[in-house]
């Protein structure tokens, strides 16, 4: 048996890297497909093993490997799949994860094209919160704000308690704060489609030549589009997850009565509620609700929750 970690995943082949540096090309036996099979009013995950997923894989004669154990993770981050590949009827929405045993999630937006969007980094905060992932928001494309107008973001987000990094990837401007962060650490880089992820990630590394849409495979079967996280090694302890942009962002697994405690300003006032199950939305007495008018908790961040509040399934299945 041989000890390594998922790198990179493409259709059934998993991309393993082992203890002692190789990068192998491993399946994985029906006897783990057979336990995700979807079954009557069940919730079941798309991925049975992900990008960052520890594993031991036995060696083939051609020096390709199968994988026999997945080691238990120390957490995973996901979001509910798209409709697309989503069950028939409400409350069956599954599980995709898009990486497993990460330290630290780098959220990228950007002030414009496209426009800087809260929501979108709420929702991300709610799922890396909920996996209890460090969260830094990282606002690309400064160079096209002349009126400054990331600032009051970056104030927002910081008074919150998370480390914001304004940057543009075309100037290689405030990289530097970005790189400085990495070590030692499994970060995820995660955004929306054309915030310029992997502009900044090219920016300070160079030589991996990441491609909007198109990662350089460890195969040799050519270019693959982007349909899953590749984690790439920057130095000794340290790596990068990079993911494909994502449009459609749904926190999995998130029950109505916890959705509160992912939003940290949220904790002082919560247990001041009137009802220990109040959802801070029309329940009288609600302490939430009270700070919200008294701009102890910003108006912006209020309408985020009552937002994903909204799109959370009360019979959703677990």
């Amino acid at each position: 048996m041989i000890n390594g970690r998922i790198v990179k995943i493409e259709a059934k082949d998993y991309y393993v890297e082992t203890d002692d540096g190789r990068i192998v090309r491993c399946n994985l036996p029906g006897r783990f497909k057979k336990q995700f099979h979807l079954k009557k009013d069940k919730l079941y995950k798309i991925d049975i093993a992900a990008v960052g997923d520890f594993l031991e894989i036995e060696l083939n004669e051609d020096g390709t490997g199968t994988i026999q154990s997945i080691i238990e993770r120390k957490n995973s981050i996901a979001r509910k799949a798209p409709k697309i590949k989503g069950a028939s009827r409400r409350g069956e929405r599954l599980e995709q994860i898009v990486a497993a045993n990460v330290d630290e999630i780098f959220i990228v937006s950007s002030v414009d094209e496209p426009p800087f969007n809260s929501k979108f980094i709420d929702r991300i905060i709610v799922a890396a919160e909920s996996s209890h992932i460090r969260v830094n928001i990282i606002i690309n494309k400064i160079d096209l704000d002349d009126d400054k107008y990331y600032l009051q973001w970056k104030e927002l987000y910081e008074k919150i308690g998370y480390d914001v990094f304004p940057a543009s990837a075309e100037e290689k401007a405030g990289l530097g704060n970005i790189e400085k962060r990495l070590g030692g650490k499994v970060n995820l880089f995660w955004g929306q489609s054309g915030v310029g992820k992997s502009s900044i990630l090219n920016a300070i590394f160079p030589h991996f030549d990441l491609k909007v849409g198109d990662i350089s495979g460890y195969s040799n079967k050519g270019q693959h589009t982007t349909v899953t996280s590749v984690m790439l090694k920057v130095a000794e302890n340290t790596y990068v997850i990079d993911t494909p942009g994502i449009r459609e962002m749904a926190p999995f697994g998130i029950m109505k009565i916890d959705l509160a405690h992912y939003f940290k300003e949220f904790e002082p006032f919560i247990q001041q509620c009137k009802f220990n199950t109040c959802t801070h939305y029309h329940e009288p007495e609600c302490a939430v609700a009270k700070a919200v008018e008294k701009d102890l908790i910003s108006v912006e961040r209020y309408e985020s929750y009552l937002n994903i509040l909204e799109t959370i399934e009360e019979d959703m299945n677990f």
